[in-house]
């Protein structure tokens, strides 16, 4: 039988505190992984663990159902300049918890853990893992991406994100582009060389300018950046080398592999991509999840910043408690309700659920 949210809410809101004390930027989440591992062991849960992604089974796992993952990340970003506060003492404070991590996404992680152990009291239609990622704000190779061959197949997951409890059901992707332009040194005085800086202005304002066909109603347009640039070595030498950087984030209408070949079609410059991975997502509306989630009068959206879904190879969907704007920010912090709704929000959409 399933405790009152309140109960519950207050042991998340006492666990988040702990968090913000554990310093945990990504690649530095072993002190953080540590006592989260710890907490779910001392409270008769087996877990399992790879580098610093953390992970439990619920009890009744068997092969014959499908398998809801939970998630959100362990990991945040340095400290911004600005802060008022220390980041790493909790300051409960008129309704507001303070501390680095508290609203991107440690409310999510205590949320969603506690509604974890919550749901594994009762019988469900389908299989619950809980998994706390690291890396998450990198992409790093050794965060969730590395943790798919030590799990069960997985037939949906619910990402722990700052989305107002929102269930963002598109994500934009990300590919980032090195690009380079290379011409023939010589001497600025004289008509020598062949200037590296002047070969690479067509493509920086192809990518100005070029519209990809295909728009999302719910993300929009791909979007292209040219947003940093390299080249000379002095001011009296043509430079024979221009390199700059694109980011492109695209919507579910393109594979990272599509764009790319669209742009090695257009431009005159040599173009890489650092990485394919990182491709956009969607769920349909008619999800049971997103149905039920619709019926409680959630909205749905389209998220335009990356998380861990991009390295899911399932349907998922980004809801969390928490506001996006607070992410990455001096004196962070997320608000007590928030957290107390936010449980009470997910038991109601996963008690029952059929995926």
């Amino acid at each position: 039988m399933m405790r009152n949210n309140e109960s519950i809410a207050a042991e998340a809101v006492g666990l988040l505190k702990s968090l913000i004390r554990i310093p945990s930027p990504s690649r530095e989440e072993t002190a953080a992984a540590d006592f989260l591992q710890q907490y779910l062991e001392v409270r008769g849960m087996e877990t399992g663990r790879k580098g610093n992604n953390v992970w439990c089974l619920g009890p009744m796992f068997t092969t014959r159902k499908p398998t809801l993952l939970l998630n959100s990340h362990i990991d945040t970003v340095k400290p911004v300049g600005g802060w008022q506060r220390d980041p790493f003492t909790p300051a409960e404070v008129n309704g507001k918890l303070y501390g680095l991590g508290s609203n991107d996404a440690g409310a999510s992680v205590v949320s969603l853990l506690h509604v974890f152990m919550e749901l594994c009291r009762t019988e469900q239609s389908y299989n619950l893992i809980f998994l706390a990622s690291c890396e998450e704000e990198i992409s790093g190779a050794n965060g969730i991406e590395s943790v798919w061959p030590e799990l069960p197949p997985v037939s949906f997951a619910l990402v722990g994100e700052p989305t107002e409890m929102q269930p963002a059901i598109a994500e934009k992707g990300l590919m980032v582009l090195d690009v380079t332009a290379s011409g023939r040194a010589g001497h600025a005085a004289r008509s020598e060389g062949e200037n590296a800086i002047y070969k690479s202005l067509q493509d920086i304002e192809w990518f100005r300018d070029y519209r990809f066909e295909k728009e999302s109603p719910l993300l929009g347009p791909v979007r292209m950046n040219v947003t940093q640039i390299n080249a000379g070595a002095q001011h009296n030498v043509v430079p024979d080398r221009c390199a700059f950087v694109v980011d492109i984030r695209s919507n579910e209408l393109y594979s990272n592999e599509e764009l790319f070949e669209i742009v090695s079609q257009h431009i005159s410059c040599e173009v890489k991509a650092r990485s394919f991975r990182l491709n956009s997502s969607h769920i349909p509306e008619n999800h049971p999840f997103v149905r039920k989630a619709i019926e409680s009068g959630r909205k749905t959206f389209g998220s335009p910043t990356l998380s861990d879904q991009a390295l899911m190879p399932f349907p998922s969907v980004k809801m969390g408690p928490g506001h996006s704007s607070r992410s990455h920010t001096a004196d962070e912090y997320i608000l007590i309700k928030e957290i107390e709704e936010a449980i009470g929000l997910y038991i109601q959409l996963l008690n029952g659920l059929s995926i």
